[in-house]
């Protein structure tokens, strides 16, 4: 049984957060060894790292909290109202800082080091937004959730969460991005050394 008594879909939005806090760590990294002139991972991990993000906590993870926990705790009751408008507009801008940190990272790319600057600064910016996101999530609106929702509404949360696949192919992402995850948390390691 874990933590959150038989709910698999707390636990597994946990996972996803604690995921994304160490791909987002990982461009961080990226962006120090590239100030520090040593041996920094070539573009393709960043890029990997901005797949990985565009792909997973914005276009499964987000959804599904705005579609099925979210959804499900406005039904149960008015108290966090302005709390999930605000974690909606935050998965918005999240999308869009992602688009930011693309072209953040082409400019780098094509212009060296006198674009590294806006780079850190971007990806500062969405690590600082993420972080804050998180922790509402977990500190604020997973604890009212377990409160309000019922059997009922918990069996659809985990089932939705429970079953991460592309809506448009109903293939599963999870093993791919799982992979690419841990590839990612590897060169973070290798050149962290």
């Amino acid at each position: 049984m874990n933590a959150w008594g038989r709910r698999d879909g707390p636990s597994i939005i946990l996972k996803e957060h604690q995921q994304l806090t160490t791909v987002i760590g990982g461009m961080l990294q990226f962006v120090r060894l590239r100030e520090q002139d040593g041996a920094a991972p070539a573009f393709v991990v960043f890029r990997s790292m901005l797949y990985y993000v565009r792909e997973y906590p914005e276009r499964v993870h987000h959804p599904k909290e705005e579609q099925h926990l979210f959804m499900r705790i406005r039904e149960r009751t008015n108290e966090l109202n302005d709390v999930l408008d605000e974690l909606t507009r935050q998965h918005a801008e999240g999308e869009t800082r992602v688009r930011n940190l693309e072209h953040a990272l082409t400019r780098y790319e094509l212009a060296g080091n006198s674009a590294l600057a806006d780079l850190r600064s971007q990806v500062e910016q969405y690590a600082s937004l993420c972080a804050n996101h998180r922790r509402i999530e977990e500190e604020v609106v997973l604890p009212v959730a377990l409160h309000v929702l019922t059997a009922d509404d918990w069996a659809e949360i985990d089932a939705a969460f429970g079953s991460n696949r592309d809506p448009f192919k109903g293939v599963e992402l999870e093993e791919d991005l799982d992979k690419l995850f841990h590839m990612i948390v590897n060169i973070i390691r290798e050149v962290s050394h």
